[in-house]
């Protein structure tokens, strides 16, 4: 049975209908408690050329800034591509970044074919072929670090470096009674919220948490052998505080990728890129700016 992906979409659908602002809206900094608040969402970067592709029955929608070698950065499940705001403007100096809202998030849209991680990744492969890029860096949080590992083991010809930051290979690396979490539970609420100002179609939170819940309670199922199989260069990461992924498994996931790299950031949680931008931004950059 896959209980603890069911007890976090339940919790996601008992939030979505009460949305509040909660306490940890407010920005903290202090070094030994951050973990335990969760930063505002950074606003819409400013520069970026923005459009929509059409792929896979969808349209996704994308950004991009800067020039150099491609980046594409990943966000996790509920989120939208703002999230990544403190991180592009320092890696825009250096590379050409693509920010995305998967599908169904943010300003991209869904259709009724069933999510999976295996879609999701060709997504961003086709949009990939649009931009005429033919390989590209992935940067990852959460469900976009399973989609960057996803399309490293299945397009492996695409993809140069995967920074996965909280993935899982497993339901069952998911941990219990998560979506309580007070941190996790504040940005359930908020993630409803931005939905409905994002979103082509602001009244169907519901039906989309349901929709790709169904994908949570089965997916990812990878074995050792799919882990081995991954020729990219891979950096883990997370905090050593993450309300959602279970240590052990992360690291895991680490020992078992060949030559995989293993980074745990401290005091912070899922959710480090805003607790800590600066240093999750200088580990994004170091790992992909090393040769």
């Amino acid at each position: 049975m896959h209980t603890k992906p069911a007890i976090l979409l339940a919790g996601v659908m008992a939030l979505a209908p009460t949305l509040t602002q909660a306490k940890t809206e407010t920005q903290h900094t202090h070094w030994g408690t951050r973990w335990q608040h969760l930063p505002q969402t950074p606003a819409p970067v400013a520069d970026l050329a923005t459009g929509y592709a059409a792929v896979n029955g969808i349209q996704l929608w994308y950004g991009v800034v800067g020039q150099g070698s491609p980046v594409i950065l990943l966000h996790g499940g509920l989120a939208n591509s703002d999230y990544w705001g403190l991180q592009v403007p320092e890696l825009a100096k250096h590379h050409q970044v693509i920010v995305v809202d998967s599908r169904g998030h943010g300003r991209s849209t869904r259709n009724a074919q069933p999510y999976g991680y295996d879609l999701m990744a060709d997504d961003i492969i086709a949009l990939m072929d649009k931009l005429h890029l033919d390989k590209a860096d992935i940067v990852g949080w959460s469900d976009g670090a399973i989609i960057g590992l996803d399309m490293a083991m299945r397009h492996p010809q695409r993809v140069t470096k995967v920074f996965a930051f909280a993935p899982n290979a497993t339901t069952s690396g998911v941990k219990a009674g998560v979506a309580n979490d007070p941190v996790f539970a504040a940005y359930i609420a908020r993630a409803g919220e931005e939905y409905k100002k994002l979103s082509k179609t602001p009244d169907g939170y519901q039906a989309f948490v349901a929709q790709i819940g169904q994908m949570w309670q089965t997916q990812p199922e990878w074995d050792d052998e799919a882990l081995r199989s991954i020729k990219a260069q891979v950096l883990i990461v997370d905090g050593d505080r993450d309300e959602a992924i279970d240590r052990a498994h992360l690291e895991h996931i680490a020992a078992t990728i060949p030559d995989a790299g293993l980074l745990i950031l401290p005091t912070v949680s899922h959710f480090a890129f805003l607790q800590a931008p600066k240093e999750f931004t200088d580990a994004v950059i170091h790992f992909l700016d090393e040769q």
